[in-house]
């Protein structure tokens, strides 16, 4: 184990993608996540070495290791048989249907340097080890992920000028992260790296019925992957407002104990300016809100600070700063429970108050 967190720091001195993010940074990106939390993971107190306790395990090697100070699961060794391989989230009823109609995944995928077969992700819509009986094998239901390119069945996509296609072999020269984001909304599938919607497929011809990950461990390669949460979907936040007064996002991420925004809330702070741009009548008061971990006092100043680097950021895109203020709660106001993940990630979000 010692010998792989050595490797592991030393992929993390890479810095990759500075032309594509200088060139997009995050304007036109427009996954929102769901609204309800069902699975997260962000491997809070996890033990290196160990099994990931959130997890079940279809078939291969996987562990917790540390890449940076950061807690990831690590997939060390995939066999021959994908379809057998992997890992599948504990749910309390794994072997039904656990996916709603409408739900997004997200997670975050390492990619290390060498040739694309060694370097695949691999989601299935099924729990392959609970659900295997219960999905017609003729169905592909795989999305297939490189460091840039998804594959969805005959759907094929690559990231923006990066000059590769899908069936064209290329090499990781700058082995880093991709935020991998997948919406799914009845039929409708879209998958995203980072900031770029890569696939579109207006008709997928089964229902989803639950997760399983796994890595394509070929050529010695090792496949990393953190902060997995699976949400489901809700009715758009702009009617949500129109019934509720108001309308809560957990898609808005911060870094840890920090008011710095992650680059993947933009997907749902983008929707919020258009909202606004589209209905200038449209005012509000962005309250920020946390779990209760940490001191109540520290937990109150990061909401206020978070809250309103929200506002500032609509700002920057174009809303009125007349039309916004800013409000923190801290952990007052909790609207689930503290003492499971899924509990916390729904604590830590974002409300937009309709103001008169």
């Amino acid at each position: 184990m010692r010998y792989v967190i050595a490797i592991l720091f030393q992929f993390s001195t890479f810095t990759a993608f500075p032309q594509e993010n200088e060139a997009l940074k995050w304007q036109n990106y427009d996954f929102v996540p769901g609204t309800e939390i069902i699975f997260n993971d962000n491997q809070q107190d996890e033990q290196n070495g160990e099994f990931p306790s959130k997890w079940d395990l279809v078939g291969g090697v996987v562990e917790n290791a540390n890449l940076a100070n950061e807690n990831i699961i690590l997939f060390v060794q995939m066999g021959a048989y994908l379809s057998k391989m992997g890992i599948v989230p504990l749910m309390k009823n794994p072997i039904e249907d656990y996916l709603p109609e409408a739900f997004t995944v997200e997670f975050d995928a390492y990619f290390e340097q060498g040739l694309p077969s060694g370097n695949v992700y691999r989601l299935l819509f099924y729990d392959a080890k609970n659900q295997k009986n219960k999905i017609d094998a003729k169905i592909y239901t795989a999305i297939d992920i490189t460091q840039q390119t998804v594959i969805f069945g005959s759907a094929k996509g690559s990231f923006p000028n990066s000059g590769y296609t899908p069936s064209k072999p290329f090499t990781v020269k700058n082995p880093d992260w991709r935020h991998i984001s997948v919406s799914f909304n009845k039929r409708a599938l879209k998958v995203y790296l980072d900031d770029a919607r890569i696939i579109n497929v207006p008709n997928v011809s089964f229902d989803p019925m639950g997760i399983t990950l796994l890595f394509d461990a070929r050529n010695d390669k090792k496949g990393f992957i953190k902060n997995i949460k699976i949400a489901k979907g809700a009715v758009p936040l702009y009617d949500k407002l129109h019934t509720d007064g108001k309308f809560v996002t957990t898609g808005i991420k911060f870094n840890v104990n920090k008011a710095t925004i992650k680059p993947e809330s933009m997907g749902t702070i983008n929707y919020v300016a258009k909202m606004m741009t589209d209905h200038p009548d449209l005012k509000f008061c962005i309250e920020g809100h946390t779990d209760s971990d940490g001191a109540d006092a520290e937990n109150q100043t990061l909401s206020e600070k978070r809250a309103e680097v929200v506002r500032k950021e609509l700002i920057k895109l174009g809303i009125d700063s007349n039309r916004l203020t800013s409000k923190g709660w801290g952990e007052t106001k909790p609207v689930a429970d503290n003492n499971t993940a899924e509990g916390k990630a729904q604590n830590r979000r974002v409300e937009f108050i309709k103001q008169d």
